[in-house]
C-alpha cells in the first residue's frame, strides 16, 4: 500500500506558511499541494490520509508519455545530459543479467516477477541462455 500522510501538526504549518492567514480554516491553505506517482512496484491501492486541506492534486507520471510531447529539441537535450552523465547521475546496476531466452528459466522468472525495489535485470537479447 502507498501511503501519503502528513501528521496534524502539518495542517497548522500550512496556515502559517499561506501568506499571512492568521486563523485557522477546516479546508486548510490555499497553497497547491501536488504528488506524483513515479511507476508502479507496488500495483496496491494508493491511500491518502485528508489531513493536508482541500488544494491538492495527485497524478502519474512516465518518462514515455513526457517524450510523445516533448519535441526534437527537448529530448536531443535530455540525450546529450544522459550521454554526459551515464556514469554518475544515470548510473545503473543490475542484480542480475538475463538472456531473453533465459527469462523463461524459472528461477529468472520467479526473481524477476516479484517487482522488488532495487532489484533490476538486464534482459541481454543476443545472449545465450
Amino acid at each position: 500500500m502507498t501511503s501519503f500522510q502528513q501528521d496534524n501538526s502539518s495542517r497548522y504549518l500550512d496556515v502559517h506558511r499561506s501568506g499571512g492567514a492568521s486563523e485557522y480554516s477546516r479546508y486548510g491553505s490555499t497553497v497547491h499541494k501536488q504528488v506524483y506517482i513515479y511507476g508502479g512496484l507496488d500495483t496496491g491501492p494508493t491511500t491518502l490520509t485528508r489531513n493536508f486541506g482541500m488544494a491538492w492534486g495527485i497524478g502519474g507520471w512516465l518518462l514515455t508519455y513526457f517524450l510523445q510531447n516533448a519535441g526534437a529539441e527537448t529530448i536531443g537535450r535530455l540525450r546529450t545530459r544522459v550521454a554526459a552523465e551515464l556514469t554518475t547521475t544515470f548510473a545503473s546496476t543490475y542484480t542480475r543479467e538475463v538472456s531473453l531466452a533465459g527469462m523463461l528459466r524459472s528461477d529468472a522468472f520467479n526473481a524477476y516477477v516479484k517487482r522488488a525495489t532495487g532489484e533490476k535485470f538486464l534482459v541481454t537479447p543476443q545472449a545465450l541462455p
